[in-house]
């Protein structure tokens, strides 16, 4: 049965085309031009001849800056080296597993292959869905979806990355430029994916100096509340200001959308304080008047992980199961944009060459942190 009538209920956007995807696109907002240029887009997309691909956001979409916009910023890659298209479907806060499987149906029956999820929320709705249509390939970020069907499908891919590795390394330049000796960790939701970017960031933080203070608040105890978790600025920002307030000079956030509040925060708690971004290169999307606050950046590479998805599929290489991306294959890291991290960046790339030869073994859990 063909579900196109259902179009508008899951807001598919459109198919990209290179003509659409210029340098800023991929961290700008979801305004009504922003819309336009991606409509705008779809009209000269047919003629591509790579991979069509169906691109699933989480709650932010695409303009929140991190999470989201990396995936894009993979497919605009795509869509320029394997001259892929694609369409992308918005999430809506409160959803639940029914609805985010009818978007992958929708997708998939659109005939876009393969469909990309973003976000580990999606990993039951892509394990149902990818046993419905087998000749369709699913990947998913964050995801945990091979591990729920009754046997392996080999349709079904989950994208992972080793966080703690890279929240390891600005825990490191947290602690090296933190002169209160007190940082602070602002998560967005309080499940197990989050979780390791706080066990690497203190774990780092340690590694440094054991005395230094770590405040650490999530934004929703329910891993499963993207909305307040990962939608939330003015929640972020509130965590943030606290953590400044009362005495912390780094704060690193983990929390997508609400990150952006974290950042409103650093600018109000003025100099001498600093923040420090997530999955991508933040201080390249902030405020100009926000810029000298952003101590650095955990690159998490999901730009990387979708281009390589997308190319793997044009090449009939796909791997199902896990694939994971961490330090050895440069999966995450840190950025210096900026350069408040230069003087120190050598103890950093110390610390990340002992991770990849196994020297540092980074915990995952915040509890296994000593």
């Amino acid at each position: 049965m063909r579900r196109f009538s259902k179009i508008a209920a899951v807001a598919l956007v459109g198919a990209l085309a290179l003509a659409g995807c210029g340098s800023g696109s991929g961290s700008g907002s979801s305004t009504s031009d922003g819309s336009k240029a991606v409509a705008d887009a779809c009209k000269s997309s047919s003629n591509n001849q790579g991979p069509k691909v169906g691109l699933a956001y989480d709650v932010g979409g695409r303009g929140d800056q991190s999470f989201n916009d990396s995936a894009y910023a993979g497919m605009e890659k795509a869509i320029s080296d394997v001259d892929a298209s694609c369409t992308e479907a918005k999430a809506a806060p409160d959803e639940n597993d029914t609805i985010r499987a009818e978007r992958l149906r929708t997708l998939a029956e659109g005939g876009f292959n393969p469909v990309i999820a973003i976000g580990f929320i999606y990993s039951p709705a892509a394990a149902t869905v990818a046993a419905e249509y087998p000749k369709t390939n699913f990947a998913v970020i964050d995801g945990y979806s091979t591990t729920i069907p009754k046997a392996p499908l080999k349709n079904l891919s989950d994208l992972v990355f080793a966080e703690e590795q890279g929240s390891y390394l600005v825990g490191v330049a947290a602690a090296l430029k933190s002169k209160a000796k007190h940082v602070g960790f602002v998560g967005g939701t309080h499940g197990d994916l989050i979780k390791k970017f706080e066990a690497g960031y203190s774990a780092g933080v340690k590694s440094v100096d054991p005395s230094i203070k770590i405040d650490v608040q999530y934004l929703t105890e329910d891993p499963n509340d993207g909305k307040t978790g990962f939608e939330n600025p003015t929640g972020g920002k509130d965590a943030a200001t606290a953590m400044y307030e009362s005495g912390a000079d780094v704060v690193y956030h983990a929390a997508g959308k609400s990150g952006l509040g974290v950042f409103d925060a650093v600018q109000t708690a003025g100099d001498g304080k600093w923040a420090i971004g997530v999955d991508s290169d933040q201080y390249l999307t902030v405020d100009k008047a926000q810029k000298p606050h952003i101590l650095t950046s955990m690159l998490k590479r999901i730009d990387t992980a979708v281009f390589d998805y997308v190319k793997a599929n044009a090449d009939k290489s796909v791997k199902s199961g896990f694939v994971a991306y961490d330090l050895k294959v440069n999966g995450v890291g840190y950025s210096k944009s900026g350069g408040f991290v230069d003087d120190i960046s050598d103890k950093i790339d110390a610390a990340a060459e002992k991770i990849k030869s196994g020297e540092i073994v980074v915990p995952t859990d915040p509890a296994k942190v000593k």
